[in-house]
């Protein structure tokens, strides 16, 4: 049964959402209830037209599939972070392939949040309105001087404090507390933290990371816990 987009010839109020999706009848299912929920949904098919809509009309989310014809839901993915315009767009990705490396994968890839088909349409809801939320009320600007349960960091200053007392961080290490701080909540890869601080192409390990995260820690004190790591996936900075 083909299910009529209540989001046709309507002008919706809510978050413009991409839904990069080949499968028509989940596209439509998808589509549907995000329009019912007062959002405004696009449908694309492969990822070359996604990746155009993306960076045409900006939207507020992806909702991206990865078994797409053509370009691979993972390449459009990286393709969308690595592009200024629409680097800052949340992703989640919607797929079968479920297995700890393909999440893992999608992570790597910039992925914001990962669910896996078959999927209860009010899931899905859920982690659209949990996504966007935290894009709207906790991304930063990169001015912004940040406060955390006793961490200061002055961007403007390159100053960190714990408790008032100014903390001696390196150039590095300052860039990573500063990325992960950007967007609290939020896991980063190890790639993605490389990326942020050094750029494209940068020979940095997961492992190097790893002792920069450490040696970070120590340094921050009574705040270090405030890095947390997410087993298998990277870093994030505790709410």
């Amino acid at each position: 049964m083909q299910i009529m987009s209540l989001a046709a010839g309507v002008v919706m109020a809510g978050e413009h959402i991409l839904i990069v999706e080949d499968e028509a009848d989940i596209a439509e299912l998808v589509e549907y209830n995000l329009a019912r929920a007062d959002y405004d949904p696009q449908c694309v098919a492969t990822g070359e037209e996604g990746l155009v809509q993306a960076r045409e009309a900006e939207p507020d989310l992806v909702i991206l599939d990865l078994m797409l014809p053509g370009l691979s839901g993972l390449e459009v993915c990286r393709r969308l972070k690595a592009d200024p315009r629409t680097a800052r767009i949340p992703v989640i990705m919607l797929t079968a392939k479920g297995e700890e490396e393909d999440i893992v994968a999608g992570f790597e890839a910039g992925a914001d949040d990962y669910v896996t088909k078959p999927f209860r349409p009010k899931v899905l809801l859920a982690r659209v309105r949990a996504v966007l939320r935290r894009g709207t009320g906790q991304r930063r600007r990169e001015d912004d001087v940040v406060d955390l349960e006793g961490l200061e960091i002055h961007p403007g200053r390159h100053e960190v404090r714990v408790d008032g007392e100014v903390v001696d961080l390196t150039r590095t290490e300052f860039r990573i507390l500063q990325f992960l701080a950007s967007r609290p909540g939020w896991v980063f890869t190890r790639s993605q933290i490389v990326r942020s601080v050094h750029g494209d192409d940068y020979p940095v390990t997961g492992r190097s990371v790893d002792v920069q995260v450490a040696a970070l820690r120590r340094k921050l004190g009574a705040a270090g816990p405030l890095i947390q790591t997410v087993r298998g996936v990277g870093y994030k900075m505790g709410d």
